[in-house]
Parts: structure tokens; C-alpha cells; sequence
């Protein structure tokens, strides 16, 4: 016996639910009485036309509720007016600046911002950069994992502008280190510390390394001694478990790679019944949000997150006179460092 497959039943579909044909610039022109091509003209090149026709037109357009189709847009000139950021952690917060100020970039320039994530992994960085190439203008890479040589491809085929990241030949926004690093190395030796360490992030992050060699740089010159822990994850759970190695360094102050594994490590030295600053002075990077909210507060070096995704878009279309100016760094002093105390973290390692 041969069971015929039955046909699948379809959802019903009220009037509401039925797809109503989209209105196109022929619909404007007869509205506004004018010529498509007008039409045209006034949505894809403002200031063109006469500012009244021009008006009238786009009075039309919101009476219809006409949207930009942005593949037909694309289809004449080649540009879709979309922007790629890849970031390495979408959660991070400090992704949060970097996304704001790229996105009012974008938006002020009539483009829309496409944001996807590699979730710190150089290979699923590059396998999102070959996937939204194709639908984007250019791309911003925040935070990248990749290597200089895939980079430097990407670069060579689509508009490219690096966060955090010098690769030479590709365009890129980059913080001044010093001035930052000088406040908090010198903040840390004014209290009496002499013995310091920098937690260090992901190996394959260049902003980490660079941090580093500024505080070894910093500290050679203000007479600390300095021991480097890591690499570590650059999160909550990657500061905590640093613990351990910083209790075995025997330092009274970290300097963290990010404010995440600066809270992570104060969270674990809490729980340990320790005090910071007490036992322990604390200094992240970034200044995220959230960094004033711990207990106590974080005592962070700043960089201008919203000014670095909105100059990063800048720079892409173009339009950043700014090229190749560093972004400010400085310290924000706030209560998670003070003076070293007889009561040293090693004492409460169990």
C-alpha cells in the first residue's frame, strides 16, 4: 500500500497579513507631480532640486510611507550605504561607546550601520568579514584578532579602517597610551607601591601588547618593578582567574587590560575576605560603563570610546580630517587603589 504524502496546510491569511505592494518613485511622482526622475534625484542627492519641489516630494514619500529599497538603491551606483563593524565581543561593555559613536557617524551620513561579532576568534573574524563584505561599502574592524597579512587582504579589497589595532598601510584610530599610563604608574608609586604587575588579555590582541610595553616603559622610568601575568581571557571570569598568579607575584598593584578583568579580579580577591584597596590596589582600562557601579569604584584609564567609533566611520567615508591624530588617554581616580597595607594579599590566599 502506497501512503500519498498529503498537502501541507497553509496558514490562513487575513487582509492584514497580506503583503501590500511596496510604493515605488512613480507613485511619488504622481503625487507630488513631478518627473520619477525628479524623484529620484531629490531622495538620492538632497539639495539638487528646487528646495520647494524637493520638499513636496518627500512630503509624498511619508504620506505613502515609501522606504529606500537599499539593494535597488545599490543596483545604479554600486554602493549599498551600509557599514560593516566586526566586533570581538558584542557583549563587552566597551563595545558600547565604540557602537554608539560609529552608528551616529553612519546615520549622519544617510548609511546604516551592520554589526556582527567574531566572539574572540581570528578565524570567525575573518569568516564574517568574507560574508558581509558583499553587502557593505567598507568595513571597521574594533578590537580584530586577525593576522596583519589577512588584514591587510581585506583591506586591499573593500575600504577598511582598524580600532585599536596598527597594521601598516590600513587606515586606523589608535589611543595615545602615554599620558594615561604615566597618571596611573606615577598615581601608584605616589601611594608607595613598588612592586606592580599588568594583567594581560588575549594573545592575539595587539592593543594588549602595546599596553603592556607602555607600562614596562612607564615603570622602568619611574623605578617600579614590573611582572607581567597572562595572556587571560578579557572578561569578569578571566580576571578572577588571575587571582592566584597575582597572589604567587607578590605585587600590591595590578593595572588590568580591561575593566572587566579588573572588576573579576576584585570580585575574587572579595571573596577572599581581602580588602581593596587594602590589600590590593586595582586599576582597569577603558572606563566602561559599570565602572563607577563596583564596590569600590573603579579607578580606570580612559579612552574615548564614542570618539573612536565615530572617527573610525570618519575615516572610512572619508570625511575625518583628523587622520593619523591619537586619541587622550587619562586617569580617573576613584577608590580602588590607596595605599599598600601590612595586610598583603598572600595573607588571605587560602
Amino acid at each position: 500500500m502506497i501512503n500519498k504524502e498529503e498537502p501541507k496546510a497553509e496558514l490562513p491569511r487575513t487582509p492584514s497579513m497580506r503583503r501590500r505592494a511596496a510604493p515605488t518613485i512613480y507613485d511619488i511622482a504622481r503625487l507630488a507631480e513631478v518627473n520619477p526622475s525628479t524623484v529620484s534625484r531629490a531622495l538620492s542627492q538632497p539639495g539638487r532640486i528646487n528646495i520647494k519641489t524637493e520638499e513636496r516630494i518627500r512630503a509624498a514619500a511619508k504620506q505613502l510611507n515609501y522606504r529606500v529599497n537599499p539593494i535597488a538603491r545599490a543596483l545604479p551606483t554600486g554602493r549599498t550605504f551600509t557599514i560593516g563593524l566586526i566586533v570581538a565581543d558584542i557583549t563587552n561593555p566597551v563595545m558600547f561607546g565604540i557602537v554608539r559613536g560609529a552608528e551616529h557617524a553612519a546615520a549622519a551620513s544617510g548609511y546604516t550601520l551592520i554589526i556582527t561579532e567574531s566572539q574572540e576568534s581570528g578565524e570567525r573574524e575573518a569568516t564574517a568579514a568574507e560574508r558581509v563584505m558583499p553587502s557593505v561599502d567598507g568595513l571597521v574592524l574594533g578590537t580584530s584578532r586577525l593576522g596583519d597579512e589577512k588584514i591587510r587582504d581585506l583591506a586591499e579589497r573593500t575600504p577598511l579602517v582598524l580600532i585599536n589595532r596598527d597594521v601598516e598601510g590600513v587606515l586606523s584610530v589608535l589611543p595615545d597610551l602615554r599620558p594615561g599610563v604615566e597618571q596611573a604608574v606615577h598615581h601608584l608609586r605616589s601611594l608607595g607601591h613598588q612592586r606592580i604587575a599588568y594583567l594581560s588579555g588575549p594573545a592575539t590582541s595587539w592593543i594588549s601588547r602595546r599596553r603592556g610595553e607602555m607600562i614596562a616603559v612607564v615603570a622602568a622610568e619611574q623605578g617600579l618593578e614590573l611582572i607581567e601575568i597572562g595572556p587571560g581571557a578579557p572578561t569578569l571570569d578571566g580576571g578572577r582567574a588571575a587571582y592566584s598568579s597575582v597572589v604567587q607575584s607578590g605585587v600590591s598593584a595590578v593595572i588590568a587590560y580591561n575593566d572587566l578583568m579588573a572588576i573579576g579580579l576584585m570580585r575574587e580577591v572579595a571573596d577572599r575576605d581581602a580588602p581593596v584597596p587594602g590589600a590590593l590596589s586595582v586599576i582597569g582600562f577603558d572606563d566602561i560603563f559599570g565602572a563607577d557601579f563596583t564596590t569600590p569604584p573603579l579607578t580606570t584609564i580612559r579612552t574615548p570610546l564614542d570618539e573612536a567609533g565615530r572617527r573610525a566611520v570618519a575615516l572610512l567615508l572619508g570625511k575625518n580630517s583628523a587622520e593619523g591624530e591619537l586619541l587622550p588617554t587619562e586617569l580617573v581616580l576613584r577608590a580602588s587603589t590607596g595605599t599598600p597595607s601590612a595586610a598583603h594579599l598572600g595573607q588571605h590566599a587560602n
